[in-house]
């Protein structure tokens, strides 16, 4: 891949003309955030405002990923039990991952998946704000979306390569792109201003120990998206599975037998998911 390539593409993929921009709702409740006086009623009723952005939002916080399904009836309710950082996440989420749900069915299952999984792993770890880790789970794959919308022609031929050389979906993105869909987070992460935990998890889930300030949200996520590929054989269809980094158990101090745990409650939780859409 040509260095001149690499900068052509990059730059396809940045101009996210195919995909919606953020809800300005998001940039009005970021900014009464930063005001410590701000009550969680203020916030609630400026997302309650967008009655189509609210009812996705309800819709998603009692779906069965964050575990109050049918409990939750408004947005403040939803911010006192789940917190601004999860509640700004969702509306990322139902903001842009409705195109997955509309377009590519099988990687939008797979992402809810992993937001289920992700909230079992952070549970069993102990970590503050599990439903956080969820949000990073629903997102992580939002690189392959963009990948599929912006670079179409592209797509194509790394989806011949996968079927082709029996390979990774992320080797076959390196190679004919010069980058993978990790990398496509981390710019879109920047691009949006979206939290720097969050940023970590999705651009380092394939490499938790290489994240820097918050490898728990790398790792969780690497996890869960190692679960989720064994559940179902690969979200593209295939047999492979993504190598799983012993180092990301480390650093949640989880030993064999907790993520075999994790894996049984995951199980038991996960036919709940099919059913869910936007």
């Amino acid at each position: 891949m040509a260095h001149s390539d690499l900068r052509l593409n990059k730059g396809r993929i940045l101009s996210i003309r195919d995909l919606p921009t953020l809800p300005s709702v998001l940039d009005e409740v970021v900014a009464l955030v930063e005001d410590p006086t701000t009550s969680t009623e203020q916030i609630a009723k400026i997302i309650a405002y967008d009655q189509v952005l609210s009812a996705k939002v309800l819709k998603m916080v009692n779906s069965p990923i964050y575990g109050f399904p049918g409990r939750i009836g408004s947005i403040h309710h939803a911010l006192v039990l789940l917190g601004f950082n999860v509640i700004r996440g969702i509306v990322i989420s139902t903001s842009v991952l409705e195109i997955m749900a509309q377009s590519m069915t099988r990687l939008w299952t797979h992402s809810v998946r992993c937001a289920l999984a992700a909230g079992c792993i952070a549970r069993r770890a102990g970590l503050k704000d599990p439903d956080e880790y969820s949000v990073a789970g629903l997102l992580h794959d939002l690189g392959k979306l963009v990948i599929a919308l912006q670079l179409p022609d592209l797509q194509a031929a790394i989806d011949d390569k996968v079927a082709q050389d029996d390979t990774y979906p992320l080797l076959a993105e390196k190679e004919m792109l010069g980058f993978g869909h990790d990398r496509v987070n981390a710019w879109l992460a920047k691009h949006w201003n979206l939290p720097p935990s969050l940023e970590e998890g999705l651009s380092h889930h394939h490499k938790p120990h290489l994240a820097r300030n918050y490898p728990k949200f790398a790792s969780v996520v690497h996890l869960a998206d190692f679960i989720v590929h064994v559940l179902d054989g690969g979200s593209e269809g295939k047999d492979l599975v993504p190598y799983l980094e012993p180092e990301a158990l480390d650093i949640l101090g989880l030993t064999t037998q907790d993520f075999g745990l994790i894996i049984e409650d995951f199980f038991a939780k996960h036919s709940l998911v099919p059913s869910f859409s936007l």
